[in-house]
């Protein structure tokens, strides 16, 4: 690791991020070997007036510093009063705090970098209509107040960042990271083309699921969703059914991929046809698990058997009586972050912490050994 530094480095959480940041801020501290009560976390604050008007404020200087600011567009769990009552924080909420707080430092850091795993109004990515652009006025907004890199994970569409050409754009995937919860929470999970699949749930997760058709050597499915276009319910054309291409998969484990989980009902859809199309065991690897409409159907779908395991990152807020579900594991995202942050203060390339590839290639390797050897101790026996 090189010594110099390209600036005095500084995190700052947003709301909703602190136990997220200061996770990160504990591996920093480590490999850096600051000891005592040093933080590299910058105290911030976005009050609010009765009225719902609120600013930004930084209770410390950062002229010459990098600085990253870590946010979550969807953290719900955030609320403040107006008018006496309590209002949970929405997307726009938090958004405009990013701008207060940005505003607040008035310039004076040196660089600064957002990392906004979920990208704001990343599903408004492209016109279809007379419409909004959110996603890509947001980035430009960003960019004009000074912000250089924007970091996202899986983002909905990539393509959006052809709005900001000049400036850094990451789309960070955690493929790494949910093959190595997949085998460490199912250590009887075969990763052999025989015994596994990978299906996208829609033609948009393709290039995603391709990924992890290709690292790990399986085969691929995938549906797509036919929609009755002349009816629009809760802003969106709805689904009438989901149409099955690939392979048969009877006794076959199946993964899911994608990039988040609303209302849930396109997944589970998907679980359903797949278990009736003979699936052995049904896996679902998503970024972001929202939950709109919470937990009752995924409860009623693992009951019935219809999913065994639903792996989210721990990049946005999760309900927490998600915690206690059998059927949900967390995979942890903080050290993945700190690295990216530890890598760009030494003004270095990120392109080995992207590319994931060798990294999965040694977790199969050593999970295919550890099974070998699980099955001569049994045959020992």
């Amino acid at each position: 690791m090189k010594e110099s530094t390209y600036a005095e480095l500084s995190v700052i959480g947003m709301k909703g991020c602190e136990e997220f940041a200061a996770r990160v801020d504990y591996y920093l501290k480590e490999w850096r070997r600051h000891g005592g009560e040093e933080t590299f976390l910058v105290d911030v604050d976005c009050p609010r007036f009765s009225s719902g008007e609120g600013k930004g404020v930084l209770h410390q200087s950062l002229r010459g510093h990098d600085l990253y600011i870590i946010c979550d567009m969807f953290n719900h769990g955030v609320t403040y009063k107006m008018y006496g009552q309590t209002v949970p924080m929405s997307p726009d909420d938090h958004y405009a705090d990013l701008k207060r707080i940005i505003a607040a430092n008035a310039g004076k850091a040196k660089r600064i970098s957002v990392i906004m795993p979920m990208l704001y109004e990343g599903r408004q990515h492209k016109r279809m209509h007379r419409e909004s652009l959110d996603c890509a006025v947001m980035l430009q907004e960003l960019v004009n107040m000074g912000v250089t890199n924007i970091i996202t994970f899986d983002a909905h569409d990539p393509r959006v960042q052809n709005a900001i050409p000049l400036s850094g754009f990451d789309d960070v995937k955690p493929t790494y990271q949910m093959i190595k919860a997949l085998v460490r929470s199912v250590p009887d999970i075969s990763l052999n083309k025989e015994d596994l699949m990978i299906i996208s749930p829609d033609e948009g997760a393709m290039q995603r699921c391709m990924f992890f058709s290709s690292v790990l050597g399986v085969d691929i499915g995938m549906f797509y969703k036919r929609r009755n276009y002349s009816v629009v319910v809760n802003g969106r054309n709805p689904i009438e059914a989901h149409e099955y291409l690939g392979n048969d998969l009877t006794d076959k484990d199946v993964i899911i991929v994608d990039d988040m989980i609303s209302s849930g009902e396109s997944l589970l859809d998907v679980a359903l046809q797949l278990k009736q199309r003979g699936a052995k065991r049904i896996f679902a690897f998503t970024t972001f698990g929202l939950f709109t409409d919470g937990f009752a159907k995924f409860d009623k779908a693992y009951a019935d058997g219809i999913i065994n395991k639903v792996f989210c990152t721990n990049l946005v807020y999760r309900q927490p009586e998600l915690h206690s579900r059998e059927w949900f594991v967390e995979v942890n995202m903080c050290k993945y972050v700190s690295y990216i942050i530890d890598t760009l203060n030494h003004d270095a390339t990120i392109s080995d912490l992207l590319n994931p590839v060798k990294r999965i290639h040694t977790l199969m390797e050593k999970h295919k050994k550890q099974q070998a050897k699980q099955l001569k101790m049994e045959f020992d026996d």
